[in-house]
């Protein structure tokens, strides 16, 4: 990538699906290392903006860039962490295996030996502190560790940006915590700038650098507190909206904020 330019840039871009607008006029340049966190509502657009730069959902208007260059399909500059799914008890692959499709699970035939892909997996397995389960079916690996595999497999191709979309649901405080802290921990490492869609903030806030609030075909973007506050969400949301801060921890109440629904899915963006 280019020195100064953008690990992700949207001009102008808006999405609808037939005749509802999602969100419309999106400016944002992510910069290399930076840390976006994507909130709203279910039905917001948070996936389908995912989906926009991972160049499976055209635009309805404006450019959508990564690391200077337009999308496309199987981007290998993108590191993506889709939202949770448990795996086959009976899947038979290895933890590794499984963290290795990240570097050449676009390959056709037998993965082939090599001392190099094997130094990365086994680096990205003990950043993720997978390191124990490492030849363990992952089939038979908890929630939590199978999405740390995930996570890994994610960074182990070192790219220019990380998409995660939900990767906290089904996830206790404690892995929730995890997970949050191994993507700002890579991002420091290699550089990736993260985008991060998420229901609830409060694992993140230790991280972002900015927020990206979609709501009802509008949204916000600044830092945490010019953006998680009672008089910008009531705004954009056009309704009295409460954000309350106690303990470290940040509480949005009215509206369709997604805090009131902390185990929702997107299911309309999912699909």
């Amino acid at each position: 990538m280019r020195s100064g330019t953008p690990a992700l840039r949207l001009s102008g871009a808006s999405l609808a699906y037939g005749d509802r607008r999602l969100w419309s006029g999106l400016d944002l340049d992510v910069a290399p290392g930076e840390f976006i966190a994507v909130l709203g509502a279910n039905g917001a657009g948070k996936s389908s903006l995912l989906k926009v730069v991972l160049g499976q959902q055209p635009l309805e208007r404006g450019t959508v860039e990564v690391a200077g260059r337009p999308v496309q399909r199987g981007n290998r500059r993108i590191g993506y962490v889709p939202q949770q799914k448990g795996l086959d008890p009976a899947t038979p692959l290895r933890a590794r295996d499984f963290v290795r499709l990240g570097l050449d699970g676009h390959r056709w035939g037998p993965l082939l030996p090599s001392r190099r892909t094997r130094a990365s997996v086994d680096r990205v397995l003990e950043a993720v502190g997978a390191t124990a389960y490492a030849d363990s079916p992952v089939g038979r690996l908890s929630g939590g560790e199978q999405q740390r595999l995930r996570v890994a497999q994610s960074i182990v191709g070192d790219p220019d940006l990380l998409l995660a979309d939900e990767p906290l649901l089904s996830l206790d405080l404690n892995h929730a915590a995890a997970v949050s802290a191994l993507f700002h921990e890579s991002r420091l490492r290699t550089g990736a700038a993260v985008v991060f869609v998420t229901h609830d903030v409060n694992p993140v806030l230790p991280y972002a650098d900015r927020v990206l609030y979609l709501a009802g075909g509008r949204f916000r973007v600044g830092p945490p507190d010019a953006v998680m506050n009672s008089a910008t969400l009531s705004e954009l949301y056009g309704s009295p909206v409460e954000v309350l801060r106690s303990g470290g921890r940040v509480l949005v109440a009215g509206g369709a904020a997604p805090s009131e629904h902390p185990h929702a899915h997107d299911h309309e963006e999912a699909s």
